[in-house]
């Protein structure tokens, strides 16, 4: 038997390995797994406290004069 006809075996019997693990454990990513529910979280209660603060807002920009 020559190294090459070795090399051959060896490769097809570690093609084969990684072929029976790739079956086992299915497809790798989303793709054939049911999708996630989504998480639905109820609307909180509406307290009758203080109004809404106002949004905040961007920074401010001036013109400065040129000296």
């Amino acid at each position: 038997m020559s190294s090459e006809s070795v090399g051959g075996i060896l490769g097809a019997v570690v093609a084969a390995i990684v072929l029976v693990v790739a079956v086992m454990f299915g497809p790798i990513g989303q793709y054939g797994k049911p999708p996630k529910p989504a998480k639905v979280e109820p609307a909180p209660a509406a307290a009758p406290a203080a109004p809404a603060a106002p949004a905040p807002r961007g920074p401010v920009i001036r013109e400065v004069p040129n000296q």
